[in-house]
């Protein structure tokens, strides 16, 4: 697993397709369920009229999660949901990231109650490509 300051991900042997569903599947046995889901090539496309590898932002929440989060600093919602990107690589491969919540929610200083939270969701996402990063089907 590949860590930046404000992302984790990795890669898969998988086309585009499959390593959505796979990533959404994985999300969901960590508790988060998919709110959105913004297609990058079709937006590029219909706006801009250019063309753009295949490329999806899933806004993942986990509900619970979220709400602990929301009692213990209301504003916070600017930051919600947690982002998960799927893109095609040049390669054919595909590359899974998600946000790392400790960074996104460390700018809103110290709050226990809300880095607790944060700590568990980058936990629980950390899982999510873990276990996608752990079958077969991983590069």
């Amino acid at each position: 697993m590949k860590h930046t300051s404000y992302a984790h991900g990795i890669e898969l042997n998988l086309p585009f397709d499959e390593a959505v569903s796979r990533t959404t599947a994985a999300l969901k046995d960590q508790g988060f369920g998919v709110l959105t889901s913004i297609d990058v090539k079709e937006t590029l496309a219909k706006k801009l009229g250019v063309d753009f590898r295949k490329y999806v932002i899933l806004g993942a929440c986990n509900p619970p999660l979220a709400e602990r989060a929301l009692r213990s600093e209301l504003e916070v919602g600017i930051l919600l949901p947690c982002n998960v990107i799927v893109y095609e690589t040049d390669s054919g491969k595909s590359a899974v990231s998600a946000m790392a919540p400790l960074a996104a929610l460390g700018i809103l200083g110290d709050n226990d109650a809300l880095n607790d939270v944060a700590s568990e969701a980058d936990q629980k996402l950390r899982a999510a490509l873990e276990a996608l990063e752990s079958t077969k089907i991983a590069s």
